[in-house]
């Protein structure tokens, strides 16, 4: 966890939220994004963009799950496979969860006024944490490090364009977009790398489960 809230893609969002609301920036940039549309061109464009670029965040993180080594035999490949996707499908399930405890506990008026959602931005928050848990896939394969470093800034390219058309189409303010961020990061690095680490022991299991208050990450291991 410490680890985690670290990374300067946690921490760094973290900041630049806090700067939004302290200067008071976020209305500012938030009605001269609407106004203009510098990037995407209109509110309507920039709302597509927003749901594309968080799609192919999704279907990249697929990818790079379906690349990652798991083993030579047949079985051992698919036992590694779903103990990898269950982490992963873990760590998206919490962002999505925490997400929306924190949208009713703001309870944040949206800058087109159209709900009482703002805080976090749910598609901020998704694209980082597919983004970073594929960046942390590409680790396990054997790339070249300039080609390695060219496949993250895509991925950062990703969340960052995902954030920034919620803010052109009028859905969020810019604290709203870094925070989705921050939560997204933080979750991706804190539950891949905790649960990700565990040797091979069959005793050991990993598990998501709903409850009335919300949603558990379960860990099960025998102790010999």
């Amino acid at each position: 966890a410490r680890d985690a809230a670290a990374d300067p893609w946690v921490w760094g969002p973290l900041v630049g939220a806090a700067v939004f609301q302290i200067v008071n920036w976020d209305r500012q940039v938030s009605d001269w994004a609407r106004d203009v549309t510098p990037v995407f061109g209109s509110q309507k464009n920039a709302e597509q963009w927003s749901d594309d670029l968080r799609k192919a965040s999704v279907h990249v993180h697929h990818a790079t799950l379906l690349l990652t080594p798991s083993g030579d035999q047949p079985k051992e490949w698919l036992w590694n496979k779903a103990k990898g996707a269950l982490v992963q499908i873990a760590a998206v399930s919490a962002t999505s969860q925490l997400t929306v405890e924190f949208k009713d506990a703001f309870g944040r008026e949206r800058p087109n006024g159209l709900a009482l959602e703002s805080f976090p931005s749910g598609h901020s928050s998704s694209s980082a944490v597919h983004t970073r848990l594929a960046s942390r896939n590409l680790e396990s394969l054997r790339i070249p490090p300039r080609a390695r470093a060219a496949a993250d800034l895509g991925l950062y390219a990703l969340t960052l364009g995902t954030s920034w058309a919620r803010i052109e189409a009028g859905w969020h303010y810019p604290s709203d977009t870094l925070a989705g961020m921050a939560l997204g990061n933080f979750l991706a690095s804190f539950i891949n790398d905790a649960f990700l680490g565990i040797d091979g022991d069959d005793s050991a299991m990993i598990g998501l489960a709903t409850t009335p208050g919300g949603v558990q990450l379960r860990f099960q291991a025998a102790f010999k």
